[in-house]
């Protein structure tokens, strides 16, 4: 039968289901699949925030969004234009968020009336018209996928119950085109030890292609044409998590210093502690600790021993950590700090996305003990991120918090993987032992650095610890004029690093009075939410921050530069905050503490209330 083929710029694909329905692994081999056709992408993964929430129920409702097209794209979309939903409590947790006129896939085998009761339906949404403003495609794919996987020598039961996500993926990969042996690879090598597992997953997977190519149900197939505004290059797909952790293996291969992280498992940080695990041919060391406090020391006295010391955590964690971190101040070491941030406060929403950690960072430690921090934009960025962290905490000997979060730890986005060679190199520049002199341990360089010195070199003994130090001979002292000149010169340390800050770059119209002004995960939001008001005659300029410390010496000149100025966090208005009280600029701040991204809705929204005579 032939169908008719339409082209499509972008498309915004949802999969949603039980938290045992493997709806993460098809949207990730979706995603996959569609790298490898050249498409960019954008992806924002959605967990349930309970461990195990009864099957069937809203709380245990898991998601996978992607956002592909055949043009430049920043963010994973605000609203899906396909939702697959595997059951009433997937339909009912996310139909409030499709617009009019999407489309639905359906696995009408799960709408049984317990599920629906369990779901708070009192009638099956299929049949009682409530979904009469979508395209509603009833799919059996619990029915298609056993009889599929019937036949499959030594496949069970469960096998085929377990490979209805494969079905799923697989209409879905019919549907858009997407090529089918990427993922047939990956099942090939992800089950080679469990032969008959492997034969029930690529029979459910090329059931639903064959049934998308064969049904009268789906009577058009999408294209989307790969992406031609994208820099040449060898491009992956990576998640925040993923290329952060390749950002401190590269920054450990340009400085020539072996890497520790050191951590204790905490939603969503625990992945980076996964993910360098998998790096020890690079001189990488992982330990699980027993406590977060645990892990901060280690990863100091990691620093203090001369490799690079990484502890990584999310909020709670960060809390336990603020002693040892007040300590590194002290010390003058370079040490990295990961915070993953995530909603809370306590416990909060773990698996949730927020940016309410900034304030805590900056400062979030007893006494005067200034630190620069740096926030990533995007997914792929975050890989840059690191290497910086790294590169400032060696060069100034301080440490450096790295504030990612929840969106940008599972998002994924094409990365263009750069040439080693072409990265920076990073000097530790060690203390060296002078004869007949002695070293000063805290004795400053041209940038207040103080020497790096190796235990266990000869001639290089020296004191540390927490108490204030002497300033040059590190002696301890209690000196009242000493105290404050130290305070002066950590604090004018950390100020000095604005130097190799670039200066805040402006994007828009050269005549805008409005500026919105964003950090961290916002950015894909902001630019195309502005990009959005522009497109609608608004004149509205953007700019972002990835130094939240020091912040770029133009800051305050860019900002007294507008009107107005905007600020979207996914907080209740804490670099709003900072701002005022910094360059006495009345700020306009625009919160969103959901749990959720920023979406560019949002910020267009915000830019046109406020374009408004």
């Amino acid at each position: 039968m032939t169908k008719a083929v339409e082209e499509r710029e972008r498309v915004v694909v949802r999969f949603a289901g039980d938290s045992g329905d493997g709806m993460q692994l098809a949207g990730t081999r979706f995603t996959d699949a569609t790298a490898a056709l050249g498409n960019d992408l954008a992806t924002l993964p959605n967990f349930p925030a309970e461990i195990r929430a009864p099957a069937g129920t809203l709380a245990g409702v898991s998601a996978f969004q992607i956002h592909f097209a055949s043009r430049d794209i920043l963010t994973p979309g605000d609203q899906p234009n396909v939702l697959v939903a595997m059951n009433p409590a997937a339909l009912k947790a996310n139909l409030a968020e499709l617009p009019q006129g999407a489309t639905i896939i359906a696995n009408e085998d799960a709408f049984s009336k317990r599920n629906l009761e369990k779901a708070g339906y009192g009638s099956n949404p299929l049949e009682d018209g409530s979904l009469r403003n979508y395209r509603v495609h009833r799919i059996p794919m619990t029915t298609l996928t056993t009889r599929a996987v019937e036949g499959v020598e030594g496949a069970s039961t469960r096998d085929a119950s377990r490979a209805k996500n494969l079905f799923a993926l697989g209409v879905l990969s019919w549907l858009y085109g997407r090529p089918t042996d990427v993922t047939e690879r990956w099942i090939g090598q992800k089950f080679r030890s469990k032969p008959a597992v492997a034969r029930a997953n690529l029979a459910a997977f090329k059931a639903g292609w064959s049934f998308g190519e064969t049904t009268e149900l789906l009577d058009v197939q999408y294209h989307v044409a790969r992406a031609t505004d994208v820099p040449p290059g060898t491009y992956r797909n990576v998640n925040g998590t993923k290329a952060l952790s390749l950002g401190l293996v590269a920054a450990s291969v340009r400085s020539r210093l072996p890497l520790l992280l050191a951590s204790y498992p905490i939603t969503p940080a625990s992945e980076l502690l996964h993910e360098l695990s998998r790096h020890k041919s690079f001189a990488v060391s992982t330990i699980q600790a027993e406590d977060e406090i645990a892990a901060a020391g280690m990863a100091l006295g990691a620093a203090f021993g001369g490799e690079i010391g990484v502890t990584a955590t999310s909020g709670p964690g960060m809390d336990l950590k603020t002693e040892t971190i007040g300590l590194a101040v002290a010390l003058e070491l370079p040490l990295v700090v990961v915070d993953v941030q995530r909603a809370g406060p306590s416990t909060g929403m773990p698996t949730k996305t927020e940016q309410a950690d900034l304030l805590m960072a900056l400062f979030g430690r007893h006494g005067e003990s200034p630190l620069p921090v740096i926030a990533p934009s995007t997914p792929s960025g975050c890989f840059d991120a690191a290497f910086e962290a790294v590169r400032i905490a060696i060069r100034y000997r301080t440490p450096v918090i790295l504030l990612s979060d929840t969106f940008l730890a599972s998002s994924s986005e094409p990365w263009r993987i750069p040439d080693l060679d072409e990265l920076p190199a990073i000097d530790p520049a060690f203390a060296t032992a002078r004869a007949g002199e002695p070293l000063e341990p805290y004795a400053r360089d041209e940038r207040l650095a103080r020497p790096w010195a190796v235990p266990g070199t000869p001639g290089l003994q020296h004191r540390i610890g927490g108490l204030e130090k002497e300033d040059e001979t590190g002696v301890v002292s209690y000196d009242a004029a000493n105290h404050a000149r130290m305070t002066h010169l950590r604090a004018a340390k950390v100020a000095g690093i604005v130097r190799e800050v670039p200066p805040l770059s402006v994007d828009g119209d050269p005549e805008a009075r409005l500026l919105v002004l964003g950090w961290g995960s916002s950015e894909g939001a902001i630019r195309v939410g502005a990009r959005r008001a522009r497109e609608q005659g608004v004149k509205v300029a953007s700019a972002h921050l990835r130094h939240v410390n020091p912040l770029p010496a133009n800051t305050g000149d860019v900002l007294r530069f507008y009107d107005r100025v905007l600020v979207p966090e996914m907080n209740s208005g804490q670099l709003a905050l900072l701002l005022r009280g910094r360059f006495l600029v009345d700020v306009e701040s625009f919160s969103k503490v959901e749990g959720q991204p920023l979406f560019a809705s949002e910020i267009e929204r915000e830019i046109l209330a406020r374009a408004k005579p």
